[in-house]
């Protein structure tokens, strides 16, 4: 299980993905600067998995809307876990709501490297997650492996649950997840990629 080790750093100069994380204390809480920092740590974190068997384009971080403060951080397990709905945002929220002892996530900003597919963000809005802020969309993932096509903006919209959903942030630098040599490889094998028979 990855999940959020305190005081880590996010990048590292031997990483295959060079996300530039720069520091950015002119920017407010809310600001864009502030938002693609932390897609770059989420970006950074799920770049590791590139290094290993089972390398995941879809990484989620949870963070506290006011201070900016890291809770959780997870990436998707649907082939470790054997279980179709463990993607990275379902993972991050069921882990940051079992660390906090509760159901909700009110208070608390969500970055995705990809926008969440409407289980993701169904999910999301369940949690009362303040914001969802995302990287890739739908349609970058859909040139890879299988999509819902419903938008998480659109899934928000028909919610009685208020959330703000962003985004794309760092969308180029997100595709690069999908992109990497071992990731390609890796999506052959998928039997939600896109060059996968469904038919037998």
């Amino acid at each position: 299980m990855q999940k959020l080790n305190e005081g880590a750093p996010a990048c590292r100069s031997n990483n295959m993905i060079n996300c530039g994380m720069a520091k950015s204390a002119s920017a407010g809480p809310d600001g864009i600067l502030v938002d693609e920092e932390r897609m770059r740590e989420i970006i950074e974190f799920t770049a590791r998995t590139l290094k290993t068997a089972r390398p995941v384009p879809f990484g989620a971080l949870v963070v506290n809307t006011r201070t900016g403060k890291r809770l959780m951080r997870a990436t998707n397990a649907v082939l470790r876990e054997s279980d179709p709905s463990a993607h990275a945002e379902t993972r991050t929220v069921r882990l940051a709501c079992k660390k906090l002892k509760r159901p909700s996530l009110a208070g608390f900003t969500m970055y995705s490297t990809c926008e969440p597919c409407p289980m993701c963000m169904a999910d999301a809005l369940w949690a009362r997650l303040d914001r969802v802020v995302f990287g890739a969309t739908i349609e970058d993932a859909n040139r890879y492996c299988l999509q819902i096509h419903i938008g998480a903006k659109e899934v928000a919209q028909r919610s009685d649950m208020p959330c703000i959903v962003d985004g794309p942030v760092l969308r180029d630098l997100c595709n690069k997840l999908f992109t990497h040599p071992n990731m390609q490889k890796a999506f052959r094998a998928w039997s939600t990629s896109k060059s996968y028979s469904v038919k037998s």
